[in-house]
């Protein structure tokens, strides 16, 4: 795990050094332990490494090292191929790496260290392209190709791990974090207005390739990219099969054989020369890592015993308000798999201290307060001298976690008019959840909904405001109002493409964000076992009553863990992750905070807030009249999005104010 960025002078300029070595330390955070310079002069095909070079490069690549695999200085990037005609920056992990270096020392390639940035350039040189599809793990990278003089990038299936970049007056610049890419950027920062709009309206994040700033992009996942020429050629590699689909004897065998990928999964994710730790929240997901973790590191050994030490690790996020504690269900796992338990509380004057320096390393405003959760977590998992940390991101998207399926899953089946199924289906939800005969229709009817319109539905609920009604001014409203956005037709299933839709769009990948950033800005390595790309290729397949059955989620997880997690957590129908006592922050330090922000005149001028509605809003929740919290989030965090990054910013090395 690192952090890389690059920039190309296609109009053959020389890169400035200087600059482009401070743009490289300005994201040290990924990257502590070492660091590495290559320079190239494309037209001559002259390379030189080290702080600078005796003849002008228009093409500089960076890297920031946290070694995790051969610590050794073998592991050093930029790194070249044996024929000296590649070099590659890479960051993240490639978990078959093992299988793919024997099989291609079968093909007579020889490897000089234990890292799996060799096993790339190799698997680039025998494969070409096609080397992607046979890499199980998360990447970005960019590769120069000497010979065909073009620089190859390349992002993993789910964009794991970021890929920024820009173009601007014949430069093409890249990173990992965005801040690489600002010295370089020649004209003024502007917010990307109509990604504002789907923020401020729904909640919406890592939706496009565009990012918050203008003319600042993200390659998107699944993809590569060939810069040369002075033009950029993107392609997507993988898309799954929308017409697969398994058909297995019966519950048991999909049982079975869900527990075979699982583990294997979890098993090629401890791969490791450092040691390792699991974030455990309560829920399904974290607790099924941590117990089939327990089983791999103690009766197989996964791990040697000095990286895993007495007991695994666990970090989790917890409160002293009952309301959003999960720790009953924590000491549930804990006690099954004898792990040692190491818990934050975040508070909100940690918060209000902290969210300066989060929405720096964020780069965009945040949904919730429950980044800063995981934020905590990250800091605890840094302290315990642990460098890798599996989580569960994924794994609701995967297999139906979240209880909203649950009414995406009865359209399908009434769709289909499978008349009884839908009938059970519903009757064992009533018998588990107090539900009405006229919102059990409206549900129904919810599945046949645009996203948009069910995220502005469940925000009218929460808060009682109309789309008119969110504190927004009504020119702002017009402006971008006809920005809503049906989910992809993929499968044609009303469950299966919602659950596509929130793999790909609209769910996990700024999920994905706020844990790459939030792991990083701590040296911490974040792995997700249930993006394995087998798994994930298993889940897609799945018949939807697989995935929801009598009225509970992850059926196919319940059922292929019933020997390995308790069964309070294995038939647990409650769900929370990393849910933060907004309100209660909000009526406390965060408020004060918060007060500030929409009584100032920078928030005034934005254009995007009716002002006096926003103070009106807020002195009803003071007032306890209406919870503004999942409102209020958005508004504080992209005034201070705005305030970083966008007010009277230059690419000079005023960006550095939050480097640690």
């Amino acid at each position: 795990m690192c952090g890389i960025n690059g920039v190309w002078n296609t109009d053959g300029k020389a890169v400035d050094s200087n600059l482009f070595k401070f743009a490289a330390r300005l994201q040290a955070h990924r990257g502590p332990d070492d660091e590495g310079f290559l320079w190239i002069d494309t037209r001559a095909s002259r390379l030189a490494e080290g702080e600078t070079a005796d003849f002008p490069a228009d093409l500089a690549l960076g890297f920031r090292r946290l070694a995790i695999l051969d610590l050794s200085p073998a592991g050093h990037q930029p790194m070249q191929s044996q024929d000296g005609s590649l070099w590659i920056v890479f960051n993240g992990e490639i978990y078959n790496y093992i299988e793919l270096r024997a099989e291609l020392q079968s093909h007579g390639y020889r490897f000089r260290s234990g890292t799996d940035t060799e096993v790339v350039l190799a698997a680039y040189a025998e494969w070409g392209v096609s080397c992607l599809e046979r890499f199980n793990g998360m990447w970005a990278f960019a590769l120069w190709d000497n010979r065909q003089r073009r620089l190859f990038c390349a992002r993993d299936r789910f964009g794991i791990k970021p890929f920024h970049y820009t173009w601007q007056d014949g430069a093409f610049a890249f990173g990992s974090e965005i801040k690489t890419i600002l010295p370089f950027c020649s004209r003024p920062l502007y917010p990307n207005q109509p990604l504002v709009y789907d923020f401020l309206v729904y909640g919406l994040l890592d939706h496009t390739s565009e990012t918050f700033f203008a003319g600042i992009h993200q390659l998107p996942p699944a993809s590569y990219m060939f810069v040369m020429d002075g033009r950029q050629t993107v392609v997507q590699y993988w898309r799954p099969d929308p017409n697969a689909l398994l058909e297995l004897p019966s519950a048991d065998a999909y049982a079975e054989r869900f527990r075979e990928l699982f583990e294997d999964a979890v098993r090629i994710h401890l791969r490791s020369d450092v040691s390792v730790g699991t974030c455990l929240s309560g829920g399904l997901d974290s607790s099924a890592i941590v117990c089939v973790a327990n089983r791999l590191l103690l009766d197989e050994h996964a791990l040697p015993a000095d990286l895993v030490g007495e007991q695994q690790k666990t970090f989790s996020s917890c409160f002293e308000d009952p309301r959003f504690d999960e720790r009953p269900f924590i000491e549930q796992v804990l006690s099954a798999a004898n792990a040692e338990a190491n818990y934050v509380f975040p508070s909100a004057s940690q918060l209000v201290e902290t969210l300066p320096r989060l929405i720096w390393h964020q780069e965009q405003p945040i949904f919730s307060t429950s980044v800063f959760a995981q934020w905590r977590v990250m800091e605890r998992v840094a302290e315990r001298g642990v460098r890798v940390l599996l989580d569960g991101q994924g794994g609701d998207e995967l297999f139906g976690g979240y209880h909203q399926y649950f009414h995406y899953f009865w359209s399908g089946l009434l769709k289909k008019r499978r008349w009884r199924a839908l009938w059970n289906e519903v009757r064992s939800y009533r018998r588990a959840y107090p539900l009405s005969f006229p919102h059990t229709v409206f549900l129904l009817a919810k599945g046949f909904m645009p996203p948009p319109w069910v995220r502005w539905l469940r925000q009218f609920k929460r808060e009682g405001v109309s789309l008119g009604a969110l504190g927004l001014s009504a020119d702002f409203v017009h402006a971008y109002s006809d920005r809503a956005r049906r989910p992809p037709f993929w499968k044609g299933d009303l469950f299966e493409d919602y659950l596509f839709d929130s793999l790909v769009t609209s769910s996990l990948p700024s999920l994905l964000r706020y844990e790459d950033r939030n792991s990083m800005a701590h040296s911490v390595e974040a792995r997700v076992p249930f993006l394995d790309a087998r798994l994930v290729e298993f889940a897609l397949a799945l018949p939807p009553e697989q995935k929801i059955q009598d009225a509970l989620t992850k059926i196919i997880m319940r059922n292929g863990l019933r020997d390995v997690l308790p069964e309070k957590i294995r038939l647990r129908r409650d769900k929370m992750g990393f849910e933060t006592p907004e309100k209660t922050w909000l009526n406390a330090e965060l408020g004060k905070m918060f007060e500030e922000i929409i009584h100032s005149v920078s928030f005034a001028q934005r254009g995007y807030f009716d002002l006096s509605k926003v103070q009106e809003m807020f002195a009803a929740h003071k007032a306890g009249r209406r919870d503004l919290s999942f409102t209020a989030s958005r508004w504080l965090s992209l005034e201070l999005w705005l305030r970083q990054f966008i007010d009277g910013a230059t690419p000079q090395p005023s960006h550095a104010r939050f480097i640690d």
